[in-house]
């Protein structure tokens, strides 16, 4: 079922030295419509990981009133720490995410997200990196969106449940059988989550300056 699940990885690519050297791209994609995001930094870091899925992500799929309960990653120390001191951990309990890792030395677990990598490696990246040298990482960040606006809306996909359909196609047709299907503890703890008092909120919100919490939907309470 679509949003239930998102997988995250980074994507390391060396750029001309206007764009700062390094340049890591944070990858977020629903495995089964394949809808994707990505956001560029010129750093690898746990508040660098969460960033994106509190700009895109959560708004995203909060916007369609499906809750994200599970984040798959690999076991790079931008995802994984002690969840009182790491950011990207802290965040995803301040919103309830469950965060499943992938198994050690077994990339295939997370082959969506690096197919969808070597889709933008070999149709974008190498593509524009030819064409001109990026002043910025914004200025690059905004002919990736460019790039993957259409990728999301106008490119039919071949993926096992998409049919030849777009990924926003794709989940949007999946998403009233997505509800129906969601299993009742989800919602359970859903709706609870989104009756607690600001006051009782979870105690590690008040560690997290740099992010604002969603405000629950009020067709989930």
């Amino acid at each position: 079922m679509p949003r239930l699940l998102w997988c995250a990885e980074h994507l390391l690519r060396r750029q001309h030295e206007g764009a700062g050297g390094r340049i890591y791209q944070q990858t977020f994609i629903d495995p089964y419509s394949k809808v994707a995001f990505a956001k560029l930094y010129d750093r690898k870091m746990p508040i660098t990981a969460a960033e994106p899925l509190n700009d895109r992500v959560v708004p995203f799929v909060d916007a369609r009133g499906i809750p994200l309960n599970r984040i798959l990653t690999d076991r790079g120390a931008e995802y994984c720490g002690n969840p009182e001191h790491h950011e990207y951990e802290l965040y995803l309990a301040v919103e309830d995410i469950d965060h499943t890792r992938t198994k050690t030395k077994s990339p295939q677990t997370s082959g969506i997200v690096e197919r969808f990598h070597r889709t933008v490696l070999e149709e974008f990246y190498r593509v524009a990196f030819r064409k001109k040298i990026y002043p910025s990482i914004t200025a690059l960040q905004s002919d990736l969106d460019e790039w993957i606006a259409p990728y999301n809306e106008v490119r039919p996909h071949q993926g096992r449940w998409c049919y030849g359909k777009t990924p926003m196609q794709t989940l949007l047709d999946a998403s009233a059988l997505s509800r129906q299907k969601l299993l009742p503890a989800a919602w359970g703890r859903t709706s609870n989550l989104c009756r607690t008092p600001a006051a009782t909120k979870h105690p590690l919100s008040a560690q997290v300056p740099s992010f604002t919490p969603r405000q629950p939907d009020a067709r989930l309470v």
